[in-house]
């Protein structure tokens, strides 16, 4: 085209645009205040005509240079009705850049430059260099008010228009709603406008306030900042710019100066600034003297407000110069900085807007917090009310908001209430009630509807959106929240303008440098379409895109300075996620929806990944925003199942819509879960989230914020919370308006059970319409009212509250602790059934009869008389179990009043009262006062600690009635008389100054009690007067158990003032004196039994003692501790004691004591012959000592033993004078004794008739004085052992041992080791014997000791055995010392134990024994326990036929025939040979082989768990062929194959004189079985068959049988673990039945069943001694069959059962069995019903020495009845019970059974529930008891 026809077309198409425009003057309006948003429209040229204007318009948007006027022309073009014919042109001409209207040109080349600036504000002028001049006072006030006005005028301005101002908020001149405003943190102090006093704690945190209470702090001094908080779509610049509207309106006139700056835009200036170029450059600059205003400013600094919206944007990090000044360029969050500190313009206001995270440093610390939060129902309502202008909409619109619980939730924040009254102001019309919530189910698809509803024709370019996205996600990813016009493209920015999704504004990046800026008009939507760009961009990829999926913290003190921008980017895209969203997603991708499935289906793997992880709490509220937001139920799910039973919230700000986020995936849940929220700051009507939540079951807030409001929301959720069993309110600011709500909600919850108000600050009257609704709460359990302020008053209606409501158990009070403790009535049969009143009644009166209650008021300031009115009330109640008032101010007369009434107030446990200013004489008064109370236990009282406590005893109808359901069998359940006697009481008056003036008083008062029994008066300042005042008193205050006289200031004489006491005081039994911790105590004898936490047992009284139980004589005992033990005074105390009735034991303990007060004692000690036992622990004596004490024994003839351990302790026992003399002992270990004491010593003891034991170990005898000890020991009178253990010795005393052994005819046994163990012992018999046995291990024999050993070996004629154990005694000294051996006549055994026997072979081993002189008639071999065995006969004979065969089988010629040659003739008396565990050579083999064959005398042959060839067991058998006479045979668990099992069994036919044969664990086939078979037709003189673990089944079972009957002398046989079953083992009982002389039966792990049982039982050998038949699936009936069998049965020993099912029963017997030493039934599940008959068995089996019972059921019950019979069971050993259900009273049970003198060595109790604690006490109580088990794990029952 020419330009003439370019030029033409231009003109018309503006002239055509001018008169489009000139129709629609409004939009024209709002386009220019979008795009040029710093011009001033209302002082434009207001005398122009329309067509005028709108061509200075089309100027300034021209001006604005290209891309401006090209989005202006798309804009026109989108938004307006243009022809197409026209449009076309006139985007290609002006859309695109083409060409620009001359008309255009030639006007801006016409306008004057002040017309282009008209309706501009002033140029900007930079005051921060020019010198301040100096003006009149009068010139700067005119400037300043002229200034003052102008800032006025201009926000006037800026928020008087209609149209949207720059940078205002889109729903700025929409209905506008004050939001929610809460204290977090107030300064000091505070007024509210209300005119609140400062202090008033309803002005602290919490608390509810206005827009004006943001500027009612009074601080005269420092800055005054408040910080706003909220968190995105709360309105937090919509309120900013409220203010400077209402500051315009004159509303605020405190305030002659208002700034507003916006941190987003502050970020865009990079250099410094001072302060007066942030206000004047940067805001608005004066006409004039800009530094007159300045001046002024800051001299009226409290007039000025500076509001800074956006905090938490701020990027710039301050400078690190220091604090500037007014002339310093600073950046501008310095500036900002310095504001708030004071630095600049001291005593300003400044208000900071932003959300919740970790606020700048730059903040100080006295800054006032509010939080911002969003709608609740009342304002949302408000809001729909205002926003539809017209009633029938308005009702539509409530209508469905109503209707909608997550509309309500959406609506919560005023940003998406806005958002969801666009859509509901297009959905409305023309649907049904209902649709339109249906379609905004999410904040996603709020915003989706949003554009659908915004955009033109409801038509959405894909193009435009997908390129506004881009434009979002690079904006975040940048930190970049504004925009100029070169970063988006004219169609898309004529595309957001015409939707409304941008807005403008006029920025600064500098002094003089604006430009207009663009920003999406609200974070949230730049967030929105960054996930739409993320979801719908194909250059985003699927890793990308997961990426995004993540979930920030936001702990208020622990996250980053401020939040990020892209914290709500995954919920929108979990949002966009959704199936619903998919057409929206496939439109803007245009890509087909499967695309958008898997694109979706990665976000939705992401949140599925999160959802199963253990998160924190704002990540918890995060994720459950995402997953809402996807919809999806099946990831809500997993959300919720994944989510911990305990969830907390800690320190984070919550919102409605975050718990309506929370409550949306707990509906998911099956299982409860406790809610905790602490710390965090809570929207106030957010509780209303939770209606109708049933998954809760704890809910607990502990927050300053919580006030009426909050309380008020709870209140409407807590009834519809079913679930609900825990709730806690602690910590907050609620009123009694509050808790009138929340009580009338409690009444409507009776499935509560606890109920927290603690730490409320509540007055009286909210305490008490609390406690109103206690009846109203059936399953209530706790109350707690604590740290709350109550009142004495209060308090006692309180307690009268306790003591009248039924379910009250517990009320507990001390300082700021109140807690009521209730459980739930229990329902009487009447009640279910719903009786009558009458029934009910007495239901309820029964209830009230058995409850109980404790009472607990400490330090409560209760007095006499509030004492008085509490009894009145108590007596009128139940049953006290406690009642505790101690830290009160009762003094003595209240203590008194208490004290009497204490027996009429039927108190359980205890009364307390405790430091309530008790003296001297109110003790007194209260010992008078409770001398008759019968259930007193113990009294405790300590002025010196301020203590008083009483302790009581149950009554005796309650006693009794415990003693009676107490589970005991009969002989243990003593004989109980018809009345108990009361329970002795303990009176304990420590540290209460007391003197002997006080005693006879004091004894007066105690006289009294008629049942007094211990008595403490530790602690006093009696002295000796007193102690001897108190010997005089003492018999008049009756039968004491013990006296407690420590701590009172006594010297030594008093002990000897005590002594005489034991003849005068029946019931003194023990005196225990300890000098240094002053410690004196008079004790009787203790009876009774301990309480086990486990389970208490009833005290046995001290006069219903059975005689059933072991009574023995308990022994008198003087216990005298660290006292200085001298000659004198020791005579003393001895003379003191001669009175004394008996036994008597004396313990002393002392530093030292001399050889004279040693001396002086032992005279003493003889002349006491009620003197049963000396101890001296912990004293040191001299080395002389062991000497007087071995001279004891000749002093004294009853002292029975004597033991000194170390020179420190030594302990005499006597015996009684009515005993017989006996054996004596005498241990003197560890005393330093040497050789120079050993011929004194032994010259002392030798006057001892009787020395059966004497210990000399541990000393320093060395060899020289063993050796004088052997030369010494003809002399001594030993006759049982002596231990020289430690006393190092060398190997040279080993050999003077073997040297002295033939000059020691008594010596039975010596043993030494001179390991590390040390040990020496030589056994001692009475007469002389004609056998003794040496010992010897770890001897480290050398080859020239080994001739030594042999020399006094052959002098040791009756030496018959010596035992080498790892004596270094190596192969070639072995054959030596065999050589040596020689012998006149008899047998002698030796037995080494060496490694090298392990390694060196059978055929070394043997080639050894050709060394010996003797014959050798056994040989025993094991490798892997390193053994070597032979016995020697003495001396050599030859055997004719082995001569004769040795000479005939043997060539000299080889080494094996001269092997075999000599062997022949050692061995040729050989009449056992065992080999165990070794590897069989051929070449061993075929020496056997040969050996074998000349052996004629040989009896016994083994061969057991060894490894041979084939070839080597073909050697074994030939030679065994010739074994004719074997008499034993044992081949049993070796690893043969069946071949050679089958030519073993061939050996069999020849030995008809085999007594015992053994082939256990061998593959016995069918042909190895016939060969037994026939080989055991030949052996009539068998009498052990051992065929265990063979597998024979039934058919070997079938051959057996039809042999047995051919065994006339067979005794015992084993066919244990063979799979043989009921056919098999029917057929075995009846052969075996002709086996007349069968003793010994073992058939266990077959499954031989009840037929085989009844068979048995049918056919029972006569001779029977053991049947086992463990495992052998018997049931209850067979065992009971064989029982019956069995019983009466004379020669039975022992019966194995184990494994088998008997369920609840056991064999049981009537005859007895009298000579059963073993009865097994381990895992048989027996449990208490069997335990009688059980019991009763076992007491008819008198030699009964071990009961196997562990594995089974057995309880107490069982315990019990088995500790009945144990003490009729003499012979009993072993007792296992281990894996039971033995709890602590069962097992207290048997350790009374053990004390009747069951003569048992221990019952095992492992792994019954049992704990450690109460283990390890019945364990110190007897030791026979054994819970451990050494295993290192527990095995199974056998066979299992």
């Amino acid at each position: 085209m020419d330009p003439d026809s370019l030029q033409l077309g231009t003109e018309h198409l503006w002239n055509w645009l001018v008169r489009l425009l000139s129709k629609d003057s409004e939009w024209l309006n709002a386009k220019v205040k979008f795009f040029l948003p710093k011009m001033d429209l209302c002082s434009g040229d207001k005398a122009q005509d329309a067509t005028q204007g709108v061509i200075l318009q089309l100027r300034r948007l021209h001006a604005q240079g290209r891309a401006t006027w090209q989005a202006f022309i798309h804009c026109v073009c989108m938004e307006l009705d243009v022809p197409l014919d026209l449009e076309v042109p006139l985007l290609s001409t002006w859309g695109h850049g083409v060409a620009f209207p001359s008309q255009l040109e030639a006007s801006e080349e016409s306008q004057p430059a002040s017309q282009l600036q008209h309706g501009l504000k002033r140029p900007y002028q930079s005051c921060g260099s020019s010198p301040r001049p100096k003006q009149c006072k009068k010139q700067q006030l005119e400037l300043a008010q002229r200034y003052l006005k102008l800032l006025k005028t201009s926000t006037q301005q800026r928020y008087g228009s209609k149209i949207p101002g720059p940078g205002q908020p889109l729903a700025f001149h929409q209905a506008y709603i004050p939001p929610i405003l809460q204290w977090s943190r107030t300064p000091t102090p505070f007024r509210t406008q209300e005119g609140m006093a400062p202090g008033d704690p309803k002005a602290e945190d919490g608390a509810d306030v206005s827009i004006r209470d943001l500027f009612s702090t009074r601080a005269d001094k420092g800055p005054r900042v408040t910080v706003l908080l909220g968190k995105a779509g709360m309105g937090k610049t919509t309120l900013a710019h409220r203010l400077c509207q209402r500051w315009a309106d004159g509303q605020l006139d405190r305030f002659q100066a208002l700034f507003l700056f916006e941190f987003r835009q502050l970020n865009l200036i990079t250099c410094l600034l001072t302060l007066p170029q942030l206000l004047f450059d940067l805001y608005l600059s004066p006409e004039a003297g800009s530094d007159l205003v300045f001046q002024y400013l800051e001299e009226n600094a409290n007039g000025v407000l500076l509001i800074f919206d956006g905090l938490d944007q701020a990027l710039h990090p301050r400078s690190s110069r220091g604090q500037a000044g007014p002339e310093d360029p600073s950046p501008a969050l310095d500036l900002f900085s310095s504001l708030c500190r004071g630095t600049l313009l001291p005593g300003c206001w400044v208000l900071a807007t932003s959300r919740p995270g970790k606020l700048p440093n730059c903040l100080p610390t006295e800054a006032a917090t509010v939080h911002m939060w969003g709608f609740d129902r009342p304002r949302v309502e408000e809001y729909v009310g205002r926003f539809f202008p017209d009633q029938p909409g308005q009702e539509a619109a409530l209508a469905e908001l109503r209707g909608s619980r997550h509309l309500q939730s959406l609506c919560a924040v005023p940003a998406l209430c806005q958002v969801t009254c666009l859509c509901l102001l297009r959905l409305l019309p023309g649907s049904p009630p209902g649709q339109s919530a249906a379609l905004l189910p999410t904040v996603t698809q709020n915003y989706v509807q949003m554009l659908s509803t915004l955009g033109p024709r409801g038509y959405l370019p894909p193009e435009a959106l997908l390129e506004l996205s881009e434009v979002a996600l690079i904006g975040l990813q940048t930190g970049k929240v504004i925009f100029s016009v070169g970063d988006i493209r004219p169609p898309t920015m004529a595309f957001a303008a015409a939707l409304s999704l941008l807005t403008s504004f006029c920025i600064c990046t500098g002094p003089g440098h604006r430009d207009t800026g663009y920003a999406f008009t609200h974070l949230s939507l730049q967030e929105f379409f960054a996930a739409l760009y993320l979801m719908t961009s194909p250059k985003v990829d699927g890793n990308a895109l997961a990426s995004h999926i993540t979930l920030s913290s936001r702990w208020v003190l622990r996250t980053k300075a401020r939040p990020g921008l892209l914290d709500h980017l995954p919920t929108f895209l979990a949002g966009l996620a959704s199936r619903a969203c998919r057409p929206f997603l496939s439109l803007v991708a245009q890509r087909d929806e499967m695309w958008v499935s898997a694109r979706q289906a990665v976000v939705m793997q992401a949140l599925r990944k999160l959802a199963a992880r253990r998160l924190t709490g704002p990540k918890i509220v995060a994720l459950c925003h995402c997953v809402g937001e996807t919809q999806e139920p099946e990831l809500a799910s997993l959300m919720a199942q994944s989510l911990p039973c305990h969830l907390s919230f800690h320190n984070f700000p919550l919102t409605y819509a975050d718990l309506a986020a929370l409550t949306s995936i707990l509906v998911h849940r099956n299982a409860p879960i406790h809610l905790d929220f602490e710390g965090c700051p809570l929207e106030p009507h957010c509780p209303e989230a939770l209606v109708g939540c049933e998954q809760v079951e704890n809910l607990s807030f502990k927050s300053r914020k919580c006030g009426d409001a909050f309380a008020e929301a709870l209140s409407r959720s807590l009834p519809t919370m079913g679930s609900l069993k825990k709730l806690g309110l602690a910590g907050s600011k609620i009123t009694a308006q509050g808790i009138s709500h929340l009580v009338q909600a409690l009444r409507l919850c009776p499935q509560l059970e606890e109920v927290s108000f603690q730490d409320n600050q509540l007055k009286d009257w909210a305490v008490l319409n609390i406690v109103e609704v206690l009846p109203c709460l059936p399953q209530l359990r706790k109350l707690d009212l604590s740290r709350n302020n109550v009142s004495v008053s209060t308090l006692l209606c309180l307690t009268k509250v306790a003591v009248e409501c039924p379910t009250v158990r517990t009320l507990q009070v001390r300082e700021a602790d109140l807690i009521f403790l209730l459980s739930p009535p229990t329902k009487t049969a009447a009640e279910l059934q719903g009786a009558p009143d009458l029934q009910g009644n007495a239901g309820q009166r029964e209830e009230a009869q058995s409850r109980s209650l404790t009472l607990r008021l400490q330090q409560c300031e209760l007095r006499f008389h509030e004492a008085q009115e509490l009894i009145a009330q108590l007596q009128e109640g139940p049953r006290l179990d406690e009642v505790d008032l101690s830290g009160n101010q009762l003094d003595n007369e209240g203590c008194r009043l208490m004290a009497e009434a204490a027996s009429q107030l039927h108190i359980a446990r205890s009364l307390d009262l405790s430091d309530n200013g008790l003296s001297v004489d109110g003790v007194y008064c209260v010992l008078s006062a409770v001398s008759m109370c019968r259930t007193l236990a113990e009294l405790h009282i300590s002025l010196l600690h301020k203590t008083v406590v009483f302790t009581f005893a149950p009554e005796q109808e309650e006693q009794k009635g415990t003693w009676d359901r107490t589970v005991l069998p009969v002989s243990l359940t003593c004989q109980m008389p018809s009345e108990l006697p009361p329970r002795p009481a303990a009176i304990r008056l420590t540290h209460c100054g007391l003197q002997a003036t006080h005693l006879e008083q004091l004894c007066r008062a105690l006289r009294g009690s008629c049942h007094l029994g211990q008595l403490d008066f530790s602690g006093n300042a009696l002295g000796d007067e007193g102690v001897a005042q108190l010997a005089q008193l003492l018999p008049g205050l009756g039968a004491l158990q013990s006296l407690d006289l420590s701590e009172n200031g006594l010297s030594l004489d008093a002990v000897f003032m005590l002594t005489p006491c034991f003849s005068t005081l029946p019931w003194l039994l023990h005196l225990d004196i300890s000098s240094d911790s002053q410690r004196v105590v008079l004790r009787g004898d203790r009876r009774g039994r301990d309480r086990w936490t486990g389970g208490s047992l009833p005290d046995f009284p001290a006069g219903a003692q059975s005689s059933a139980f072991h009574q023995r004589c308990v022994p008198r005992s003087l216990c005298l501790r660290q006292c200085q033990l001298e000659p004198l005074s020791l005579a003393c105390l001895c003379e003191t004691l001669k009175k004394c009735p008996g036994p008597l034991e004396v313990k002393l303990s002392c530093e030292v004591l001399s050889d004279q007060s040693l001396e002086t004692l032992l005279h003493h000690l003889a002349r006491l012959p009620q003197l049963s036992l000396l101890q001296l622990s912990q004293t040191r004596l001299s080395p002389k000592s062991p000497l007087l004490l071995a001279d004891f024994f000749s002093l004294c003839p009853r002292v029975q033993k004597v033991d000194l351990r170390s020179l420190c302790h030594v302990t005499l026992h006597f015996r009684s004078c009515e005993e017989p003399e006996g054996k004596c002992c005498g241990r003197f270990t560890g005393c330093g004794l040497s050789q120079e004491h050993v011929e004194p010593l032994c010259w002392l003891l030798s006057k001892c008739e009787d020395l059966n034991e004497l210990d000399l170990s541990a000393n320093m005898l060395g060899d020289d004085g063993l050796r004088c000890l052997l030369e010494c020991l003809p002399q001594l009178p030993v006759s049982g052992s002596l231990d020289l253990s430690h006393n190092s010795i060398s190997l040279e005393s080993v050999l003077g041992l073997v040297k002295i052994l033939p000059s020691c005819p008594r010596v039975q046994e010596a043993s030494v080791n001179l390991g590390s163990e040390q040990s020496f012992w030589i056994h001692f018999s009475r007469q002389e014997k004609a056998k003794k046995t040496l010992r010897l291990s770890q001897c480290n024999f050398g080859p020239e000791h080994v001739s030594r050993l042999a020399t006094g070996l052959n002098q040791a004629l009756k030496l018959t055995a010596l035992t080498l154990t790892r004596c270094c005694l190596g192969l070639e000294q072995l054959t030596r010392l065999l050589s040596l051996l020689r012998w006149p006549v008899g047998l002698f055994s030796l037995r080494v134990e060496e490694p090298w026997v392990g390694t060196a072979g059978v055929l070394a081993l043997l080639e050894v024994c050709t060394q010996a002189s003797g014959n050798i008639t056994e040989i025993s071999i094991s490798e892997t326990q390193q053994q070597f065995s032979l016995q020697l006969e003495f001396p050599r004979q030859e055997n004719p036929e082995a001569v004769a065969l040795r000479l005939a089988h043997c060539d000299l010629g080889t080494h094996h025939n001269l092997l075999v040659w000599q062997l022949m003739e050692t061995c040729a008396r050989l009449q056992q040979l065992s080999l165990s565990q070794v590897n069989l050579c051929d070449t061993s083999s075929l020496l056997l082989q040969s050996l074998l064959w000349s052996l004629s005398e040989l009896k016994t042959f083994r061969l057991t768990s060894s490894c041979v060839s084939s070839e080597g067991l073909a050697h074994l058998i030939s030679g065994l062929s010739h074994c004719h006479h074997l008499e034993e045979l044992d081949l049993s668990n070796n690893p043969f194959v069946e071949k050679d099992t089958e030519a073993l069994m061939t050996v069999l036919e020849g030995m008809c004189w085999l007594k015992r044969l053994d082939l256990s664990h061998l593959p016995l086939g069918s042909s190895a079985l016939a060969l037994l078979t026939q080989g055991l037709s030949h052996m009539s003189v068998l009498q052990s068959l051992r065929l265990s673990h063979n597998q024979i089944g039934d058919f070997g079972a079938q051959h057996l049988a039809a042999i047995l009957p051919a065994l006339p002398e067979l005794r015992k046989i084993d066919l244990s673990g063979n799979g043989i079953g009921p056919a098999g083992g029917v057929l075995l009982v009846e052969s075996l039945a002709l086996c007349k002389h069968l003793e010994e039966l073992m058939l266990g792990y077959n499954v031989l069943g009840d037929v085989t049982a009844l068979r048995l039982a049918q056919r029972l050998p006569h001779h029977l001694r053991v049947l086992h038949l463990p495992s052998s699936g018997l049931s209850l009936e067979g065992a009971l069959l064989l029982s019956q069998a069995l019983d009466g049965r004379p020669y039975v020993e022992e019966i194995s059962l184990s494994v088998n099912s008997l369920a609840t029963g056991v064999p049981h017997f009537h005859q007895g069995l009298p000579l059963l030493r073993q009865i097994d039934l381990v895992s048989c599940e027996i449990d208490n019903h069997a335990a009688k008959p059980l019991a009763a068995s076992l007491v008819l089996c008198p030699a009964l020495e071990e009961v196997l019972l562990s594995w089974n059921l057995l309880g107490d019950e069982a315990a019990a009845e088995l500790a009945r019979v144990l003490p009729r069971m003499s012979r009993l050993k072993k007792m296992d019970l281990e894996k039971n259900q033995i709890t602590a009273c069962g097992a207290w049970l048997l350790v009374e059974g053990l004390a009747q003198g069951s003569g048992i060595q221990v019952i095992r109790l492992w792994n019954n529930p049992i704990s450690p604690d109460v283990a390890q006490h019945l364990q110190s109580e007897e030791p026979r008891l054994d819970f451990a088990f050494f295993d290192k794990q527990p095995q199974p029952p056998r066979g299992s």
